[in-house]
């Protein structure tokens, strides 16, 4: 493992509590890989940002390549359940990230999609974002809501309200197997997904900048590549962890109307037993190909 974490970072214990030891020295060499360490922000948009660094620090792990994660937070906007300490102390801005550089760029989903995007509060801190990462060629990953805020800001591409919640495991058929993202990624492949918004292959196909890289004919189009790979917008959740799913369930069961089990989840689709992981192995690998031929651009 040769990933460098902010320290003290408590995704770290989280993760030994899973097995996943984290030595974390940033004085440690590369185990005698040749490329320098990558340095990769997340500009972690989602509410519990201590479970989402969880999440992909839990993928980074399985990287074949160096890796220090920075995390990078939004001036214009407060989060409501992460405290203060938590940010000021792991998180730094986009003008801090952009005075030292970045390798590579990752940004989350947030619930706002059943938001226009002009409305979101942060929107214009995001489009300036948006925009240094394409001028500088910052290869970036772009997940669940930020797929569809991307897609929008760069290429005008609209989102569309589903009449009942995308939730579940689908699988996705690549589309190009030859594609290094797709490296030793059985295909079909397994992508959970949780949206109420959706994007249509119609409009990708009518945009020659723009290709669909994988899709499902239950959960639509799914990773999508711009720029000739710089820019992949995924409309999925490869990074959620086991229970992510059943836990969303369970907070939404009977508060909403257009909540139903997640497909392909649960064991016998019973919410009382353990769900079916089988999203894991696909996730390292696209993950560590994406840092790999896109990134690293070995």
């Amino acid at each position: 493992m040769q990933l460098l974490l902010p320290t003290g970072l408590p995704a770290i214990e989280r993760l030994r509590g899973e097995g996943i030891e984290i030595e974390n020295d940033e004085h440690a060499g590369c185990g005698g890989y040749a490329h320098r360490r990558l340095r990769v922000a997340l500009l972690n948009l989602m509410p519990f940002k201590e479970e989402t660094e969880t999440d992909f620090v839990r993928l980074l792990t399985a990287s074949s390549v160096p890796v220090e994660l920075v995390l990078m937070k939004l001036s214009t906007h407060t989060p409501k359940h992460t405290s203060a300490e938590h940010m000021n102390k792991f998180y730094l801005s986009f003008d801090d990230l952009k005075a030292t550089g970045i390798d590579g760029l990752i940004v989350t989903g947030a619930p706002v999609e059943q938001l226009d995007f002009e409305e979101v509060t942060y929107w214009d801190e995001l489009k300036r974002i948006f925009s240094w990462a394409q001028s500088s060629a910052v290869p970036t990953l772009y997940i669940c809501w930020a797929a569809q805020a991307g897609l929008y800001f760069h290429y005008g591409i609209p989102k569309y309200s589903l009449p009942r919640k995308k939730f579940g495991i689908f699988q996705q058929t690549i589309i190009d197997t030859s594609l290094p993202l797709f490296s030793g990624i059985a295909n079909p492949f397994p992508m959970p997904h949780s949206r109420h918004t959706e994007i249509h292959g119609e409009d990708i196909l009518a945009d020659g900048r723009l290709q669909i890289l994988a899709q499902s004919p239950v959960s639509g189009v799914s990773i999508v590549s711009a720029r000739g790979g710089a820019e992949i917008f995924v409309t999925g959740h490869m990074e959620y962890a086991s229970h992510t799913l059943g836990n969303e369930y369970r907070r939404d069961y009977g508060k909403r109307d257009d909540v139903d089990l997640p497909v392909n989840y649960f064991t016998d689709d019973n919410p009382e037993r353990e769900p079916l992981v089988s999203w894991r192995e696909s996730a390292d690998k696209f993950f560590d190909n994406w840092l790999r031929y896109y990134v690293a651009k070995i």
